[in-house]
């Protein structure tokens, strides 16, 4: 069967770059530190808007935020900001820049913190194992659920923000920690529901 017959989750086949995000990263579980660190920034950049508005501005992003250096990002001062805040690549909007600089603090704390890696810090609260759930249909995905209630916690007393239940729901769908990907979807992980 090509890429082109193959069932999907109804929310992607608007457009190709949804299709594309759809087949190679929602939901495929990532472990990198770096790469969960710019998830969590760009969902909370996303709150209020569609995800498309983030999809087609990631590599804007990026490189508007020296390649999610978190290091970098945790000492930007105020000319860094009026740069990103006059960047057309990205969102411009004051209080997102202002939560991507502390999340990089907040990032960079528990790296340093002895406490292990981002990656185990989020994992955790799935038992380090996606949660695979058995939708048939997309009204039967929730916005958010216990456990993105738990991680939004967890995240806001470590210093983060714009991480609400919903926004960390995204996040762990995004990233894999929950397989919301319709049954009959070809991108399914399988194995047992939670």
């Amino acid at each position: 069967m090509s890429a082109t017959e193959r069932t999907r989750c109804p929310w992607c086949l608007k457009d190709d770059i949804y299709k594309h995000y759809h087949d190679t990263v929602w939901g495929v579980p990532e472990h990198d530190d770096k790469a969960l660190f710019a998830k969590l920034v760009l969902d909370g950049a996303q709150a209020g808007l569609s995800w498309y508005t983030i999809l087609v501005r990631t590599e804007s992003y990026r490189k508007a935020f020296d390649d999610w250096d978190a290091k970098k990002i945790a000492v930007y001062g105020p000319k860094d900001v009026e740069r990103l805040l006059n960047d057309p690549g990205i969102i411009r909007n004051k209080a997102k820049v202002a939560s991507a600089i502390r999340n990089a603090q907040a990032y960079l704390r528990i790296m340093e913190g002895g406490k292990g890696s981002f990656d185990h810090f989020l994992w955790k609260h799935v038992d380090h194992k996606p949660i695979v759930n058995r939708w048939t249909d997309m009204r039967q995905v929730p916005a958010s659920s216990s456990v993105s209630d738990g991680l939004s916690k967890d995240l806001k007393k470590a210093g983060f923000s714009f991480v609400g239940s919903t926004i960390v729901y995204a996040f762990m769908q995004a990233v894999g920690m929950v397989d919301d990907h319709l049954v009959d979807c070809w991108r399914r992980q399988g194995g047992k529901p939670r």
